[in-house]
């Protein structure tokens, strides 16, 4: 019978424990709720088979605290550490939000660092960046310092672990050191918490337009007078081109195109007119494999987008043939020792290169963990270690080869073919229909375009070649001149100097040449940064 109380009591107890144990679960998740949402997170259901959902948020919570009292890189790369090692052995069930608002707190806690010094290089600005790594960062600095105009003469990039260094030696256009100290806040907010801002899209081509006009994105099959149908098909539609940048590759056409209403000067939302705008534009590139046309409302960077259309289109397939002076130009290699794929890149060198070679690599999901760039003299040198998103290296030769592929494409998208013809007059509907219906008309074919307006007045650059391929004849630039006279408009010829491939021997001097000049000056500074080691330790 004592025994039987005993049990009872001991069960009374058990349970009135019990009890008290929940009610303090409950008010403890209640006060973690609370602090949460006073850190901005959303708090979800967790999972109830996790058997660890409360300690995710308690101990995340507590790595939130310690950092924000003692930021420092080496603390934030440790916290990822833990986070991923936890998540690995299944300690909780790991939440999406609270992820990202860590992230978040990273980037609010040790904000990107960007330094500017004009004293270190005598021929240069030194452009020094430090932040919290991040997918894309690489693309995101390149692009601001493409966007300004800027010219990178070296550049020095690490980004493996949880830190993102890079160092840039830029000059403006004309090959002098910067005299603008906005560089630093450009390249700060676009790798900030608003990274890839409005601000950051500004310079290109159109993006001035995108949150004042309708953008339409057109793929195809290039062919003589194609440009002249799509200006025409806007200009009976009542549709005002304000801004446009078309590129033609290996026989294809991406371009972007910025249009307004002819009478209102605003975007154009009607549904049904923009259904009408693209079933027309259709009809133009009808019967062209892969031909792809887009209406939105939305802000785009011009450039950036002109690649992901191009590579989506596979204008890096290539014909018997075609490309054959670019041979030799890219190599790509597997580094088994340190775990890398290593793409070497020799080309002439031109302003926009690094953006160029950047998009098409994080386009093919591969991301930079280390490079070396070098442009001296006419000749561009570039070398990226790189692995797939996935953590691994190339593993194939299919892969390798579309790899050198796309990167050679990358290369001559922005090529300039042609001669530049250069627009400026009075900007009315209907101009570039009248434009690119002259070309036509003396058997012109435009190869690259880019149409911008600048308050009532329209400037233009135009690169065009002779439909037969043959060179431009001085009495066809005469008549098209004439013709433009005519129309108010007044036509410049602007002479440039043709881009000579160089013309490398075979693949296996180019390996060797480059080998050697990468690995001396990447290995050293792999090395300063203590990332590898010299020949003499490893002996």
């Amino acid at each position: 019978m004592n025994n039987v109380r005993i049990e009872e009591g001991a069960a009374v107890v058990a349970e009135k424990k019990e009890s008290e144990k929940i009610e303090s679960d409950d008010e403890l998740k209640a006060g973690r709720s609370e602090t949460t949402a006073g850190l901005g997170f959303v708090s979800k259901t967790e999972n109830p088979h996790s058997g660890g959902g409360r300690v995710t948020n308690s101990f995340r919570i507590s790595i939130l605290f310690i950092f924000s009292v003692f930021p420092s890189p080496c603390l934030c790369q440790f916290f990822h550490f833990l986070v991923y090692a936890s998540t690995k052995m299944h300690y909780w069930s790991p939440s999406l939000d609270v992820d990202h608002e860590f992230e978040k707190l990273v980037n609010r806690m040790h904000p990107p660092r960007v330094t500017v010094d004009h004293i270190t290089d005598k021929n240069s600005t030194l452009i020094k960046v430090d932040s919290a790594n991040k997918r894309g960062s690489l693309l995101e600095v390149v692009q601001v310092l493409t966007d300004l105009n800027l010219l990178i003469r070296r550049a020095y990039i690490s980004s493996d672990g949880g830190w993102f260094m890079d160092v840039f030696h830029v000059t403006d256009q004309y090959g002098n050191k910067l005299s603008e100290d906005n560089v630093a806040d450009r390249i700060q907010q676009s790798l900030g918490p608003r990274g890839c801002s409005f601000r950051s899209l500004r310079g290109s081509v159109g993006v001035q337009y995108a949150l004042e006009s309708t953008t339409i994105e057109l793929t195809g099959r290039d062919r003589p007078g194609l440009l002249s149908e799509i200006f025409a098909i806007l200009a009976d539609l009542k549709c005002n081109v304000v801004a446009a940048e078309i590129w033609t590759h290996n026989s294809r056409m991406a371009s972007i195109i910025y249009i307004t209403d002819d009478e209102t000067g605003l975007p154009i939302n009607d549904t049904d007119r923009l259904a009408k705008i693209k079933q027309l534009l259709l009809y133009v590139l009808k019967g062209e494999l892969g031909a792809q046309t887009a209406v939105s409302v939305e802000s785009t960077h011009t450039q950036r987008r002109l690649h992901q259309l191009m590579y989506a289109d596979r204008d890096y397939d290539r014909s018997e043939g075609t490309c054959g002076s670019l041979k030799g130009a890219v190599t790509v290699e597997n580094c088994a020792e340190k775990g890398y794929t290593v793409v070497n890149l020799r080309c002439p060198d031109r302003p926009k290169l690094l953006f160029d070679t950047v998009c098409t690599l994080t386009d093919m999901q591969y991301v930079v963990f280390h490079a070396t760039i070098i442009a001296e003299g006419s000749d561009a040198f570039q070398e990226f270690y790189i692995r797939h998103t996935d953590g691994c290296p190339i593993s194939s030769e299919a892969e390798r080869q579309r790899v050198i592929h796309c990167l050679q494409a990358a290369i001559k998208r922005r090529v300039s073919e042609g001669l530049r013809l250069e627009l400026c007059g009075e900007d009315r509907v209907g101009l570039l229909s009248d434009v690119t219906r002259i070309f036509r008309e003396n058997g012109l074919s435009v190869t690259r375009a880019e149409v911008t307006t600048r308050g009532s007045k329209a400037v233009n650059a135009f690169y065009v070649m002779d439909s037969s391929g043959a060179q431009v004849k001085s009495e066809t630039i005469k008549a098209v001149r004439n013709a433009m006279a005519e129309m108010e408009t007044m036509l410049y010829v602007k002479k440039e100097e043709t881009i000579r491939e160089s013309k490398v021997g075979g693949q296996e001097r180019v390996g060797f040449s480059l080998g050697n000049l990468f690995r001396s000056r990447s290995e050293k500074f792999l090395y300063n940064l203590g990332l590898i080691r010299s020949c003499s330790e490893v002996a």
